[in-house]
């Protein structure tokens, strides 16, 4: 035994006290999750020690809390194995114990000799020749705060936690690292509806769906012998609306909802780490994409704010991209632009320094909120003072470039046209003849100097909106890759130590040549794909409407946490629900859509993924380009309930190659999705662009279950700056010839041919067997605006479900879809391009009530027992799987009915219509054109709700009025008939009268739309109405007189 007067210090397993006491025992434990303690110790050595040597006044045992290890299990060898050195002198030469415990290695054997085992070594507690003097005098128990007063120990995990200041723990001494190793955390987590809603909820399908299986056998089994006309219309209408629910009601058997931890993504990619020794981002890179076409009907200050709210995204600033497409190639939207990113240089920083949301500056300025709420800095009064001035003159500005783009372009004409009569005069020796006078095109200018190569204010050839070159123009440079801080200016506000850099932002504006199909928004997202993969080529894609901005400054780094997390890789676009602003409170026309985004989209997410709805929508740049997900499934059987892995994208690869070489035809088999792309033009530098988008994009493989990972600190390194060969490939690859003979818009890029290319864009993608994510936010990602006005939201639906034929029409069919495509998510695209057919059946049915009115029949014979159970069964299903759908998804009551109203409204009209073009489409070839929806307020300045009362007329009111005047005359003309019948049946008319009355509850808001504002009205509308129906049904009643042979019996209600 080693003497403990020649070091202070002594091992606790080979010193002796002072006294000449045996040697202290030293217990190792764990604390399990559930609290209990469980011994990592050899009881029996540790018992052996215990006896007559132990002193009274001795602490004798001490227990050490192990740690769990990084990988969260328990330490190998649960028997408690510690080494011990044998010579007493190399133990007190050290520390004071040095006990140590080794712990197998992923993948390691149980070998002891084995190299991938991990050794450590803790340090329980110093020795202390006389451990008497730390009992406390009156209890007699050990002193443990005196104790680590004197020694200088210190808490940690475990029962103690010795400092790094003392040398004789050596370089692999334990440090407070590592008991702090963080387990691998994931970024996202599904959280399950609960079970008391979701499972009463599938209870009340399946019963439901029985009883109109029972109902439906019932009314086909007692048809109506008196009105067989009217029976058949009305069964056929309801079996349709039976098969209409199901496809309606089967893909929101599974709804979930996800979360998002940040925490542990800034812990992940931003963090010190040893591949990242500075704490650079390690993010992927991102490009946001803003398109716009006319700056008449989407003004310019609109889209200036969206630019503004991406530009101050809560994103690394070196890793984020923006583009904006003018399809019309204006140069308002360009110098709007301009305006903007200087603007930018100021509010980008603010944003920083004082946490502002939302970024947006006309929204945040406008909000009615407490603007100092949660605000600390004592400067924020006079920054925000500032920079709301700064903002009024940024308005001014952008409202004023209209006159000023004209009067400078009017300027600069007059100097060429005096310039060209000067020559023409000194031509002609200094005579100039009123004849030959020369009339110089009047051109759009620049302000300096040059000629805009886009559209002129006067379009002209080469410069009109079909007809003029590519623009881009890159209007911030590419930002450092460090960090640049700002210093205190007396003119503009104190930056000090906030970043003042601005992400790179580039106009953009296709080339478009007369005899060229450009397809539409389609087109001018393809052409900036193509332009951002040569500039930033970011891995992943933000899409936004230039009338949705970024409301909460998170919600890039929340998609993110779907991408980079474990599976991520399989993602192929992360879909944000749309919210929108300026709406009237009562939602008259369902323009919040909160059932479809709230419900509907959140149920598919328990399938395959959300559908793309054209904005808020984050692609993986990848999957865009046509490619395949590096693992996905196949379902075979009735009802894809036979489950395979798919080949693999090196196996389509080999198999593809075969196939060109053995023979020029594809196999009956194949599917056209799963052919690989091959011609994406003959741009070299973007094919170059394509494997490092993929490799970027990649989770980071940080554990050992993620597949198809990306090794930490991959994209620490800077981008290179822009050169003018990058920037001419660029515009090369916008030009119009540029998508000739490849796959653009076929099988690369958004797809072309109808005019809702987002929805087929995301099935051809699901159709490859990649998936898609729903992301809710607490706080709402984006916000836009809706058109609230009764004619514009109707041509918005026009233009939806026509766009919905052209797909049930195509090859998109869901009836086509390959074996990739889970059987629920083939049934919810079956929905979407059959629901318009539903309008047919719907107009039918609502004109049934006003029929049996007039002719005195009803669609049953009689209002039996049997038809009042059925009736009555199915509308308490309904009523509770609302409420139900209700509870899961989080919608209200009112917008759940203003949803089923506008549904009748939109069937009735834009749906009957959409259906009638897309047959007129498909038989004769008539093109369908849509105009652009517009973003523009109305005149009334005073009342943000204006737009609500502009009645606009359109063919599309012509159905839905004739349905509410008929289904009134008919209330009138029963009741008229009824009363003055000899023997009146009063079952028919409640029947009738109902459902009458049922059709008029759901036109309410049409009718209230048509009317205009409150009180403008003319008393004499009502006066004529009720005019027009009396004479009406007299008229009706003198054609045909009522029946007074009619048996009572028809009309009495058996019981």
């Amino acid at each position: 035994m080693a003497s403990s007067s020649s070091p202070p210090k002594k091992s606790l397993l080979s010193s002796t006290s002072s006294v000449g006491g045996p040697p202290q025992g030293v217990k190792f434990a764990r604390r399990t999750s559930s609290g209990r303690i469980v011994s990592l110790s050899r009881d029996d050595d540790l018992d052996s020690l215990s006896g007559d040597f132990l002193g009274q006044n001795d602490y004798m045992n001490y227990t050490v809390m192990m740690p769990p290890t990084p990988d969260n299990q328990p330490v190998a060898g649960s028997s408690g194995e510690v080494g011990t050195t044998s010579d007493p002198k190399s133990d007190s030469s050290r520390s004071y114990g040095s006990l140590r415990f080794r712990s197998d290695s992923a993948g390691g054997d149980n070998d002891g000799n084995s190299g991938a085992k991990m050794e450590r070594r803790m340090s329980v507690m110093k020795s202390s020749n006389n451990q008497s003097m730390l009992l406390r005098s009156q209890t007699g128990d050990f002193d443990h705060n005196r104790w680590l007063f004197e020694t200088k120990g210190k808490y940690g995990i475990g029962n103690a936690f010795w400092s790094q200041d003392e040398d004789t723990y050596g370089p692999d001494g334990v440090s407070m690292s590592d008991f702090l190793d963080k387990p691998w955390k994931p970024l996202t987590r599904k959280v399950k509806v609960p079970a008391g809603i979701l499972s009463p909820y599938r209870l009340l399908v399946v019963i439901r769906l029985i009883v109109l299986a029972f109902f439906l056998g019932w009314r086909v089994q007692n048809p109506n012998e008196e009105a067989m006309w009217l029976w058949g219309m009305s069964i056929v209408c309801e079996i349709w609306f039976a098969f209409s629910w199901l496809l309606d009601i089967l893909p929101k058997l599974n709804p979930i909802n996800r979360a998002t931890d940040l925490a542990a993504l800034r812990d992940k990619f931003e963090q010190p780490s040893p591949s990242n020794p500075k704490g650079r981002s390690d993010l992927p890179g991102v490009d946001v994409f803003v398109s716009t076409a006319d700056p008449d009907k989407e003004p310019p200050l609109v889209t200036a704010n969206t630019i503004l709210s991406i530009l101050a995204v809560d994103y690394p600033v070196e890793k984020l991209s923006c583009y904006i497409s003018d399809d019309g190639g204006a140069i308002l939207s360009f110098e709007a632009m301009a305006e903007a990113v200087n603007f930018a240089q100021v509010w980008v920083p603010f944003c920083r320094k004082h946490n502002i949301e939302p970024r947006n500056p006309d929204s945040y300025f406008s909000s009615k909120t407490d603007p100092t709420k949660n605000k600390k800095q004592p400067d924020f009064v006079k920054d925000r003072r500032w920079i709301k001035r700064e903002y009024d003159e940024f308005k001014v500005r952008i409202n004023g470039l209209p006159e000023a783009i004209r009067k400078r372009s009017e300027m600069y004409n007059s100097k060429e046209e005096a310039k060209e009569n000067k020559f023409a005069r000194e031509k002609n020796g200094g005579v100039l003849l009123p004849d030959q006078q020369i009339k110089v095109t009047k051109a759009t200018w620049m302000a300096d100097g040059t000629h805009w190569p886009g559209t002129w204010l006067s379009p002209t050839a080469d410069h009109a909106k079909g007809d003029h070159a590519g623009i881009l123009q890159v209007m911030t440079k590419v930002p450092e890759n460090e960090s640049v801080m700002g210093h205190h200016d007396e003119k503009k506000l104190d930056f000090t130590g906030v970043d003042i850099r601005v992400p790179m932002f580039a106009y953009v504006s296709r080339e478009k040549r007369p005899g060229y199909d450009h397809n539409k928004k389609a087109g001018a997202m393809n052409a900036m794909v193509r332009a951002s993969a040569i500039l930033s080529n970011g891995p992943f894609i933000l899409n936004l409407d230039c009338d949705h901005y970024i409301y909460n400054s998170l919600a890039i780094k929340e998609g993110m946490c779907f991408m980079m997390d474990r599976g991520g890789d399989r993602i192929c676009y992360i879909q944000f629900p749309q919210r929108f602003e300026g709406i009237d409170p009562s939602d008259r026309y369902a323009n919040h859509n909160t059932v479809f985004f709230d419900g509907n989209m959140r149920a598919l997410d328990g399938l395959q993924g959300p559908v793309y709805v054209g904005t808020g929508c984050m692609f993986r740049r990848y999957a865009l380009y046509g490619f395949h997900p590096p693992r996905a499934n196949e379902y075979s059987g009735a009802f894809g309930q036979i489950k395979s892995p798919a080949p693999n994208y090196q196996q389509m690869q080999a198999q593809s190659q075969a196939e060109e070489e053995e023979s020029d035809t594809q196999p009956l088999t194949a599917h056209p999705d799963l052919n690989l792309p091959k011609k994406f033009g003959n741009s070299s530098m973007f094919t170059e662009s394509i494997a490092i988008a993929e490799f970027q994009g990649r989770p980071l493989a940080d554990h050992m279950s993620v597949k198809n990972g990306r090794p930490p600190g991959a994209l620490l390194l800077p981008r290179p700056p822009l050169d003018a060969p990058t920037v001419a490939e660029a515009v090369a690859v916008i030009s119009c010839w540029y998508e000739d003979k490849t796959e653009w818009g076929d099988r690369i890029g958004w797809i072309y041919g109808s005019v809702t290319e987002d929805v087929v864009t995301g099935y051809r993608m699901h159709n490859r067997g990649w998936r898609s994510v729903y992301c809710i936010t607490k706080r709402d990602a984006f916000r836009g605006t809706a058109p609230i006005n009764l004619t514009d939201r109707l041509h918005q639906v026009l233009r939806w479900a026509t766009g919905s034929v052209e797909i049930f029409f195509s090859r998109n069919n869901a009836f086509l879809a390959s074996r990739r495509l889970k059987f629920l998510q083939r049934v919810a695209y079956l929905n979407v391009g059959i629901y318009p057919f539903t309008s047919i059946f719907l107009v039918v049915y609502c004109f049934l009530p006003a029929l049996s009115l007039f002719s005195g029949k009803f669609i049953v014979q009689s209002l039996d027992v049997t038809f009042l159970s059925y009736l009555l069964t199915i509308t308490i299903c309904l009523t509770l799987l609302s409420l139900l759908e209700v509870k899961w998804s989080g919608i209200g009551l009112e917008e759940w009915w203003r949803n089923e109203q506008f549904w009748v409204i939109g069937g009735t009209s834009a749906h009957l219509v959409a259906v009638i073009q897309g047959l007129l489409k498909v038989i004769a070839g008539i093109e369908i054109s849509f105009k652009l929806t517009s973003k523009s307020a109305a005149e009334d300045e005073q009342d943000i709700y204006a737009d609500l009362y502009i009645v606009k007329w359109t063919s599309l009111f012509i159905m839905p009025l004739t349905i509410i005047v008929v289904n009134i005359v008919a209330v009138v003309i029963g009741c008229s008939r009824t009363l003055y019948s000899v023997i009146p049946q009063w079952s028919k008319l409640m029947g009738g009268t109902f459902f009458s009355f049922w059709v008029l509850a759901h036109m309410y808001p049409f009718a209230k739309g048509l009317m205009g504002r409150r009180g403008r009205v003319p008393t004499i509308v009502y006066v004529w109405a009720g005019l027009v129906s009396i004479t009406v049904s007299l008229l009706w009643i003198s054609i045909s007189p009522p029946d007074d042979t009619t048996s009572t019996s028809g009309g009495n209600v058996k019981i």
